[in-house]
């Protein structure tokens, strides 16, 4: 389908709404958790640019928000940069391919789910690779830190933050749809069809998965204490 200025415009304004809101989520909304680790919900805004308007559209905003965080307010230089696209790509790439081969409530939802195994999997590697580097400390320190603290602490947050992905997507699809920031589909149709049971059986379902990072999170961390 041809895209029209006004929709070109329309989504580059969106893009541009989306990254400013995931900016002021690392301004205003950072939690510390544990040592130097926090949490701030930005990849629920890159997440749902994903979903809604395309990966590539999605990576670059993740791109935009992280580097203007790391001339802004970030003290990690470079390797920060590098550190937090790939796990804000890593977590909202699956969800957003998924949903744009089939535009479904069950696709934005195993995509969410894949993308926290896929995010939690892939910062443990590059937290043992890049971590030594810009932090300078030993990497015999950072490996005794994956298990008892990079683990849960990666599985908490995109667990959290698939939940809370969900949780908006599918009051706001429809919503932008209505006053035609979206366009309206037949497969878009299909995926907010009995939105409301679905919503429910979603929201559960993220539930249960961010419990069960929190109780991860506890668990690994009275373990790995004892």
């Amino acid at each position: 389908m041809k895209t029209s200025s006004r929709d070109r415009v329309v989504r580059m304004t969106l893009m541009a709404l989306l990254a400013a809101m995931a900016y002021l989520c690392v301004l205003f909304f950072r939690i510390p958790v544990v040592s130097f680790l926090s949490y701030e919900p930005k990849d629920v805004i890159l997440a749902l640019t994903g979903i809604l308007l395309g990966p590539i559209e999605g990576v670059i905003v993740a791109a935009v928000v992280s580097l203007v965080e790391m001339v802004t307010v970030s003290g990690t230089g470079p390797w920060g940069l590098l550190m937090n696209v790939l796990a804000s790509v890593a977590f909202l790439l699956p969800a957003a391919m998924l949903y744009r081969m089939r535009r479904t409530l069950g696709s934005a939802l195993f995509g969410l789910l894949q993308g926290v195994l896929i995010s939690t999997a892939m910062m443990m590697l590059w937290n043992y690779l890049i971590t030594p580097i810009y932090m300078g400390i030993p990497r015999e320190a950072v490996a005794e830190m994956l298990l008892p603290m990079f683990l849960p602490f990666n599985l908490l947050k995109d667990g959290l933050n698939a939940a809370l992905s969900m949780l908006l997507f599918v009051p706001l699809l429809p919503a932008l749809q209505k006053a035609r920031v979206l366009p309206n589909t037949s497969a878009d149709a299909s995926a907010t069809e009995h939105s409301t049971g679905r919503m429910a059986l979603a929201a559960g379902l993220m539930a249960m998965v961010a419990a069960a990072c929190v109780y991860v999170t506890w668990f690994s961390g009275w373990v790995f204490a004892a």
